[in-house]
This record gives C-alpha cells, sequence and structure tokens, in this order.
C-alpha cells in the first residue's frame, strides 16, 4: 500500500453530513431538464475543487467532488461518475466519453480491514490531451500520461504511460501513437527518453 492512501473509517462517512447533503443537491439541479447552461457552470464551480472551463453532458453522479480538479477545456460526456476521496486531477484538453467512471475510492482486499474501514482512497491523475473512451474504468491510484488514448469498455487498474493506445481488461498498452497519429503534435513534442 503507497504512502498516499487515505483511510476513511466508518465513523468518517457524513461527516459532515452537510456536505454530503448539498452536493446531491447541486446534483439535482445540475441533472435537471430545466436547468440552463449558466446556472450548470455555477453548479460545476460550487460542486468541483477546481472546475476550470470544463464542459459535462448531464446526467453525472459525483461524490466528494471537492477533491476533483480540471484544467482547462476539460469535455465529459454523458454519464459519467466521479468520485473523490482523494485528489482527481484530469489535465487540460482531456475528452471523457460517456458512461465513464473515475473511482479514488477503493475497499481492502483483507476482510478483517475491510471490517476496520469503510473505504480507502488513492490520488488519481491523469495527464493533458487524454481520450478516454465509453464505458472506460478508471481506478484508485492510477495515473494516465499525457496524449494517451484508452479505448472504450478499458479497465485501467495500473499506470499508463505517455502517448499510448491501452485497452482492454485490464488495460494494457497495445502500442504507442507515433506520426501520423499525433502528427501536428509531434511538431512540438520530444519523446521521453
Amino acid at each position: 500500500m503507497s504512502d498516499t492512501t487515505i483511510r476513511y473509517a466508518f465513523e468518517d462517512l457524513g461527516k459532515p453530513p452537510h456536505r454530503w447533503q448539498h452536493e446531491q443537491a447541486l446534483l439535482r439541479r445540475f441533472n435537471s431538464g430545466d436547468t440552463d447552461h449558466e446556472a450548470r457552470a455555477a453548479i460545476l464551480a460550487e460542486l468541483f475543487g477546481d472546475a476550470g472551463d470544463v464542459g459535462i453532458l448531464p446526467p453525472l453522479t459525483v461524490t466528494r467532488g471537492h477533491d476533483i480538479h480540471f484544467g482547462n477545456k476539460v469535455f465529459i460526456n454523458s454519464g459519467a461518475m466521479l468520485s473523490g476521496g482523494a485528489p482527481v486531477r484530469i489535465g487540460a484538453h482531456t475528452l471523457i466519453g460517456p458512461n465513464v467512471h473515475i473511482h479514488a475510492t477503493t475497499h481492502p482486499v483483507d476482510p478483517t480491514e475491510r471490517q476496520r474501514w469503510a473505504f480507502w482512497a488513492k490520488p488519481i491523475t491523469i495527464g493533458e490531451n487524454v481520450w478516454i473512451g465509453a464505458g472506460a474504468v478508471i481506478c484508485a491510484g492510477v495515473t494516465i500520461g499525457d496524449h494517451s488514448v484508452i479505448g472504450a469498455g478499458a479497465i485501467v487498474t495500473r499506470d499508463i504511460p505517455a502517448c499510448v493506445l491501452a485497452a482492454g481488461n485490464p488495460a494494457q498498452v497495445v502500442r504507442e501513437l507515433t506520426p501520423p497519429d499525433m502528427a501536428t503534435l509531434y511538431t512540438a513534442w520530444t519523446p521521453p527518453a
């Protein structure tokens, strides 16, 4: 277990209770068909730790949104589920397909530990200019490198390097992304050593 693991006891659930209730009230307003674009943007600014200029299509499910931070020009399609508990950072220009789940929370494998701890959380970092395909699941403690593509339906359980296509369950690197995949990017990009 890494030093970045945050442990939550059962007694921690609902502390403070008003935060969870307020978060749910914000989500009900965000997901309402009567809410206009400006009102949704204001809700996102209040819901997340840093909303930047994120665009999100409803419906949206969020827990512990104050732990989630977005870079500029992030787009999230409908049906997303975002779960904080530890810092979740999503880099600028990232595109997230419909029905993607991003969960910083997890549970202990050891049954005795599951009796002691309600849940654990580990930080997630998604780099800049990442594309996450429909229905993918990003698990606690994962880092996805800049410019990578995560295939639809992938289950990401471990780190994914920069500039690769990863897919499958569990997600594995299928290939590196090279010109012509990223011809415009490569004019100003230097590959890692």
